[in-house]
């Protein structure tokens, strides 16, 4: 079916796709365009890429306007999808890949119903699935953070945030977050081991990627693990699981060699967790973001910008930062 797109948002996986690692402090701009050096030690990586046309914008919401004979009742609905390539006025999308929003919910509203919401579900649905009953998520006063905290403790599952500042440790007890840490504060690691100690959590849904502070909270909680005094040359016999999703640092994970034997990190990515999933859990998941997409699943935004205006310098310069509040909202048409 035919799908008019009035709005999309610039995810941080959007931001890989428009930009990957070129060099946007060096950009050049001009209409409907813009031209950014990449690093030549990035080229290489990237040799596969050069000359494609890549569609970019993985969720968004709009009207349908056409269908065929199976989706014809869809006509005059709005729907939400994860079909890549939104950042369009128009995109052809199969009806089993939408969602149609609930009656009176707005594109704009609807517009990022799948990536963050189904990325929190789905945080929850791992911890299950290994075993677990408690977790930390790190730069957690992100929209998707926020979604992470209404979620806990609707369920009750006790959650450490790990935040960068003291207004984002104030946003996240705002909304009712409990163990919020600061992890520039001096007093991070006495916190850090003090609430593992309360939740008892091992399991870290790690946003930022690079440098030491995954491998410092594998390391408080080998630390918590061992506080019964037991000795044991291997460590505890405790399980740890980093899951690293985000990239917000691109520098080298650094994982010192104090974490015991009984760890692991991997990557984390929303796709393939959920075909893991199977079509229940999907369907389960899905239906719980409608009926909580303007509660806790509501996104914010900073602002809202049209195709040419995404490609501005003041436009690129802000949504580029990555920085908490400043996800921007992309309308290709007209609202409807």
């Amino acid at each position: 079916m035919v799908v008019q797109v009035e709005a999309a948002p610039i995810n941080p996986s959007d931001l890989g796709l428009m930009f990957g690692p070129a060099l946007t402090a060096q950009a050049s701009y001009e209409e409907g365009r813009v031209s950014a050096p990449v690093p030549p030690a990035a080229m290489k990586a990237l040799a596969n890429r050069i000359g494609q046309q890549l569609g970019i914008g993985n969720e968004g919401a709009g009207l349908v306007v056409a269908a065929g004979s199976d989706a014809r009742a869809l006509v005059g609905c709005r729907v939400a999808a994860f079909a890549g390539a939104m950042y369009s006025q128009y995109r052809v999308i199969p009806a089993a890949g939408c969602m149609v929003l609930p009656e009176g919910v707005s594109a704009r509203e609807g517009a990022a119903a799948f990536v963050n919401p189904l990325t929190a579900l789905g945080f929850i649905e791992t911890m299950r699935a290994d075993g677990m009953s408690a977790m930390l998520h790190t730069a957690a006063a992100s929209n998707l953070g926020q979604m992470l905290v209404k979620l806990c403790l609707a369920d009750g599952i006790p959650l450490i945030n790990i935040v960068r500042s003291p207004d984002q440790v104030a946003l996240l007890r705002g909304i009712g977050a409990h163990y919020v840490l600061d992890s520039t504060s001096p007093a991070f690691p006495e916190e850090l081991a003090q609430a593992l100690s309360e939740t008892g959590a091992r399991v870290v849904f790690d946003a930022i990627g690079g440098g030491p502070l995954l491998g410092t909270i594998l390391t408080t909680m080998e630390k918590v693990a061992n506080a019964d005094g037991a000795y044991s040359r291997y460590g505890s016999t405790q399980a740890k699981r980093g899951y690293v999703y985000g990239a917000l640092d691109m520098a080298p994970i650094t994982l010192p060699r104090t974490l015991g034997f009984v760890w692991d990190v991997s990557g984390w990515l929303l796709a393939p967790m959920m075909e893991r999933l199977g079509p229940e859990a999907r369907a389960r998941m899905h239906g719980r973001v409608a009926t909580e997409l303007t509660t806790t699943f509501a996104c914010h935004y900073k602002g809202e910008l049209s195709l040419v205006d995404a490609l501005s310098r003041e436009a690129v310069e802000d949504y580029t930062r990555r920085a908490t509040g400043s996800k921007f909202l992309i309308l290709p048409s007209a609202p409807v």
